[in-house]
């Protein structure tokens, strides 16, 4: 038996990706108390039926929203709104946070430490912990230069970090500069697509290598979502990993039914053939150049953005300190 009638309005012409539209009104559902605790929810196919999307959106919509501690699915028996006694990985990681402080006062407060001694004990272990990851280099391995320089100094920001992009030819080629570059780095990033080819490359340097997630650019995929039926796309990028990325992240937006031929070629007369029967184009940031080179009709050109993951970002922090750098 299914789970209850949701009403979700969708507005296919808005731009706006089909599983965002689902996943806020479910949300909205739950905080007007439309849905409570305890709601089972109708089955990924019934409700796909009922709104006349692909299975798909609504898959994603309802992973997101289990992601987040929104629904939980149980085995056998379906997916229901997210029951009241949540572990603490469900709370908000600001109630997470309150928990540890509230037992770390507790326990200072039990062994004779007042507030205020409390109070200097983090703030000293904050600082101590900002200081060791200032003094840490680490090299960020993306697959073109642009991303790799892109994602690079954003990690810089959010870790204090010293972090040097290179590039998988980079680590192909593998000249003294680079190696250089890697020895004097007490730890290797790369995007998760790539971190297996990094750990084959890198293998000889005794680093270790850490994984992190991007994300779809959701200002690109509403570029592309406002293009009308029959648009011929052309999309070409460096990697069969990111060909199907692309592929992957459009369909989950809801836009795998559009006209589009997916390429990774650097054979000129391929790449003009694509670009000739296209009436856009979409790139990958690697191959930008190549493309507007060969684009001798200036066809409108959208370059396929990624962005680091938030929460990828502060999972690795915490692996980062655990790295002995100074072995």
């Amino acid at each position: 038996m299914g789970g209850i009638v949701i009403e979700i309005l969708l507005n296919k012409d808005s731009g706006v990706p089909l599983y965002l539209q689902v996943k806020k009104q479910i949300m909205d559902l739950i905080r007007n108390g439309s849905l409570k605790i305890g709601s089972k929810m109708p089955t990924e196919r019934e409700l796909s039926e009922r709104l006349k999307v692909s299975r798909n959106t609504i898959s994603t919509a309802y992973k997101e929203l289990e992601q987040e501690g929104v629904l939980k699915s149980y085995q056998g028996r379906g997916t229901f709104v997210a029951e009241e006694a949540k572990p603490w990985k469900a709370y908000g990681i600001k109630d997470k946070i309150i928990k540890f402080v509230d037992l770390g006062l507790e326990e200072a407060l039990e062994t004779g430490i007042d507030p205020d001694e409390f109070l200097e004990i983090v703030a000293l272990r904050i600082n101590e912990k900002k200081e060791q990851m200032s003094k840490m280099t680490a090299v960020y391995i993306e697959c073109n230069v642009e991303q790799a320089r892109m994602f690079s100094q954003q990690l810089s920001k959010s870790t204090n970090m010293n972090i040097i992009p290179l590039t998988l030819p980079d680590l192909h080629k593998m000249e003294q500069s680079t190696k250089d570059l890697i020895e004097k780095s007490q730890v290797i990033i790369a995007t998760f697509n790539h971190v297996n080819e990094v750990k084959e490359l890198t293998g000889s340097f005794k680093r270790e290598v850490l994984g992190i997630a991007i994300n779809p650019d959701l200002g690109t995929i509403v570029k592309i979502a406002r293009f009308p039926d029959g648009v011929k796309f052309g999309f070409i990028c460096i990697s069969e990993e990111f060909k199907f990325k692309i592929r992957g992240a459009l369909e989950e937006a809801g836009l795998g039914n559009i006209n589009i031929v997916y390429s990774n070629t650097h054979d000129e007369e391929e790449l003009k053939e694509i670009i000739n029967n296209s009436d856009v184009l979409i790139v990958s940031p690697g191959r930008y150049n190549d493309v507007k080179e060969l684009n001798k009709d200036n066809k409108e050109i959208i370059r396929f953005l990624y962005s680091l993951d938030d929460g990828s970002v502060k999972a690795l922090k915490p692996k980062i300190l655990e790295i002995n750098y100074l072995k």
